[in-house]
């Protein structure tokens, strides 16, 4: 037998083993059921799930919906994953693990071309009056309060929207965004790729986020990337991966809803849905 699967028929065959300790000595309870086998299963962490994979020269996971359905939006599971979890190289993420993991995949009209759409992304100050679903009051509400191009991340200097001709492959930008619960952040967006058919983009915080000047993000930790790829006949492709880090505040990994309906928001940002379009990502 070879030594991996020894390993995981091992490790698995130690699972009822312990619980039948357990079990003997608390006296049969509901966590000792048969089906609970399979949760102590994920809690070793036997078989962790694929997770998710952007479309970097494979088959992205999850698919693309058709054109015309609706997103595939998925909130993945750190149980399922591993707490270890390993991103897919081509994030760029060196970090393991997550507190929260969203992907969202889709297909999209846009007849303007690759050149309009990095002006779109590129104009920050029209992310200002965003608005997202709060699952906490249960309604639409703003989102992004402000939103600036900066300079630099250091000297908090002002600046125009980003153009076309700036957003080349390899280059560094900076934007200071207010948002209704964490206040005011700098944030680095990376250009990976931007070609007529292509265009990739990292983004992630470079100064600590805060709730009540309690910080819940540090430095990297909320990240995401963005894959925008043309397919045919003005249908382009949407992919977005975003996290927050392993070691994020607490406050955050309870509102797993609201960080679902924040990807949804930038998403139709990217690529120009109503931000209050039915129904909301999670309700």
């Amino acid at each position: 037998m070879p030594t991996d699967l020894f390993r995981r028929v091992v490790a698995t065959s130690a699972v009822p083993l312990v619980l039948s300790v357990i079990c003997s000595a608390q006296g049969f309870n509901r966590s000792c059921e048969p089906w609970s086998l399979f949760d102590a299963g994920r809690a070793f962490n036997v078989h962790a799930q694929p997770g998710p994979q952007p479309p970097c020269g494979v088959e992205p996971t999850p698919l693309y919906p058709p054109q015309g359905s609706p997103a595939a939006i998925k909130l993945w599971d750190r149980d399922d994953l591993g707490i270890d979890w390993t991103p897919p190289d081509c994030t760029g993420w060196t970090q393991p693990g997550f507190t929260t993991l969203v992907t969202i995949a889709a297909r999209f009209r846009y007849i303007n071309g690759a050149e309009s759409l990095l002006r779109h992304i590129g104009a920050i100050s029209e992310m200002t009056g965003l608005r997202y679903w709060s699952t906490t009051h249960k309604q639409w509400r703003t989102f992004i309060v402000d939103a600036y191009a900066l300079t630099d991340a250091q000297s908090g200097r002002l600046r125009e929207n980003f153009t076309p001709n700036e957003l080349t492959a390899g280059k560094d930008f900076y934007f200071q965004q207010i948002d209704n619960l964490s206040g005011k952040a700098v944030y680095r967006i990376t250009i990976i790729d931007a070609s007529a058919r292509r265009i990739v983009l990292a983004v992630e915080n470079v100064s600590t986020m805060r709730y009540h000047l309690i910080p819940i993000l540090h430095p990297g930790e909320l990240q995401s990337v963005y894959f925008l790829d043309y397919e045919s006949n003005n249908i382009w492709r949407f992919y977005s991966i975003m996290r927050t880090g392993r070691d994020a505040n607490r406050l955050i990994a309870g509102n797993q809803s609201s960080s679902i309906n924040r990807a949804v928001a930038f998403y139709r940002f990217i690529v120009g849905i109503p931000d209050t379009q039915e129904p909301a990502g999670a309700r």
